[in-house]
């Protein structure tokens, strides 16, 4: 049985909006296996940050990134809540906060960069492109 938080949360949005390794063709899109995909969006509302490996989105107008807009269960959200080291209990603490966001397909959620961007490059691109790492081993 899922806490009362993540039912409430799927029963309000159950989509979630995507921008980085777990979009299609990318290495933790498999996390998202059994979804719907209802399609792709390009919101101006977030600049993505090069983090290394992965992307960061921060609540900052950009000329605007493409993300991609999935159907989803509550066994899912609790999955990505892991992923994305969300802490329902202290949101600011995790790596990234879920927010909500606006798209062509009605509320997402969203998955926001916690730690401060300070010297990271923003992605000025309608999307982000996985860098050639190899032998990196993480949740991501």
């Amino acid at each position: 049985m899922h806490p009362h938080h993540l039912r409430e949360a799927i029963a309000n949005t159950p989509r979630v909006a995507v921008y980085g390794t777990l979009k299609q063709g990318f290495n933790n899109a498999h996390w998202l296996n059994g979804a719907t995909l209802l399609g792709s969006d390009v919101t101006k509302a977030l600049t993505l940050y090069d983090i290394g490996p992965y992307p960061g989105a921060k609540w900052q107008r950009s000329k605007g990134v493409t993300i991609e807009v999935y159907q989803i269960s509550i066994d899912h959200l609790a999955q990505l809540d892991w992923l994305e080291d969300y802490r329902i209990d202290a949101p600011s603490e995790g790596e990234y906060d879920r927010q909500q966001i606006t798209t062509c397909f009605g509320l997402a959620w969203v998955y926001l960069y916690n730690p401060s961007v300070t010297g990271k490059t923003a992605i000025y691109e309608s999307g982000w492109r996985m860098p050639n790492i190899s032998n990196v081993q993480q949740r991501r």
